[in-house]
């Protein structure tokens, strides 16, 4: 069964022909576990590559989601995200069945995260197409219930929706500060992160979410604090200010020295705005632009190990690395 071998396909992929893949895929139905899984791993390592897959291409590849082995279920959805990532607008005809998946809460929870992730990529470029109140829903609702793999990704989802269209979780944002003080960083990042989305075009809404903001101006994570005080000086901006948390006395705890230029940027976005709300913003911050452009380097500076990472401004070194850090400048 030539067209079903996993190299083979992988060949189909990369010479761009659609019609072979479809039915290659079709044909993987009848074929054993391990085969499924090493192709669905071939597509992925050529989407990886560099390799887009069209709708036409891509759309076979969703009856993986509910196949009956649960590794395979597990690697179509990281397939779907690898696409999603580079090609989201070939997984649009897939978001129906990425959120049934992310629906089923019998499904594996590691299956339902993936799937999450995969949607939020998509939401980025085609809001409207994550759109359903219902998917929503399980998104919000799932940071309540969920496994803590589950819900990182159902934050960076929600993020992801707000990078997409600030507008769509307006309504949202109190039932977002609720989980500001989850136990995992990347949770509590990303929400920020989806309220400063929010802030950026409707910061007035933010007022829900100022007293559980100012709490994060504390966190134990640099990169959420700055998130925080970024969503902050969003809401100073606003023209009814009214009572406002007090953040002068967390704003002066930011140590200039060792403090990551993200943290020490977006503190000093939030004074000048607390000073003035008509203030010169700060190149890089407070804008829907600089959050997507901004967000992955503040994640893996998040999840690089401490010590390959730069002090002051979270650049990941590899070993060896040189002895001055390339974007800021610091001696290591």
């Amino acid at each position: 069964m030539e067209d079903s071998d996993p190299d083979r396909l992988a060949a189909r992929i990369t010479e761009g022909d659609a019609e072979a893949v479809v039915a290659a895929v079709a044909r993987l139905e009848g074929v054993d576990v391990e085969t499924r899984k090493r192709a669905l791993r071939a597509v992925r390592d050529a989407v990886d590559d560099g390799t887009r897959l069209g709708e036409a291409a891509a759309e076979p590849l969703t009856s993986f989601l509910t196949d009956d082995d649960r590794a395979v279920r597990l690697t179509a959805a990281k397939l779907f995200v690898a696409l999603a990532r580079t090609a989201p607008e070939a997984v649009t005809p897939a978001v129906d069945s990425l959120g049934a998946r992310l629906a089923d809460d019998a499904e594996f929870y590691y299956v339902r995260a993936r799937c999450a992730e995969a949607l939020g990529y998509v939401a980025v470029e085609s809001p409207e197409a994550v759109a359903d109140p219902a998917t929503l829903a399980d998104l919000r609702v799932g940071l309540e219930f969920d496994e803590p793999e589950v819900k990182e990704k159902l934050a960076k989802a929600l993020a992801h929706v707000a990078l997409g269209d600030p507008g769509r979780l307006r309504h949202h944002v109190d039932s977002l500060a609720e989980h500001l003080d989850a136990d995992d960083e990347l949770v509590r990042y990303h929400l920020c992160t989806a309220l400063v989305a929010i802030g950026c075009e409707h910061p007035e809404r933010l007022t829900a979410a100022e007293a559980a903001l100012g709490e994060r101006l504390r966190d134990e994570s640099a990169y959420v604090r700055g998130r925080a005080a970024e969503a902050l000086g969003l809401l100073a901006g606003t023209e009814s200010p009214g009572e406002r948390v007090d953040v002068d006395e967390a704003l002066d705890e930011v140590d200039a020295d060792a403090a990551p230029s993200f943290l020490l940027d977006r503190a000093e976005f939030c004074r000048r705005r607390l000073a003035d709300p008509a203030a010169d913003p700060v190149s890089g911050v407070g804008t829907v632009e600089s959050v997507r452009e901004g967000t992955a380097d503040a994640v893996a500076a998040m999840t690089a190990p401490d010590d390959g990472a730069c002090p002051h401004c979270g650049l990941d070194f590899a070993d060896g690395g040189p002895p001055m850090c390339p974007r800021c400048g610091t001696p290591r």
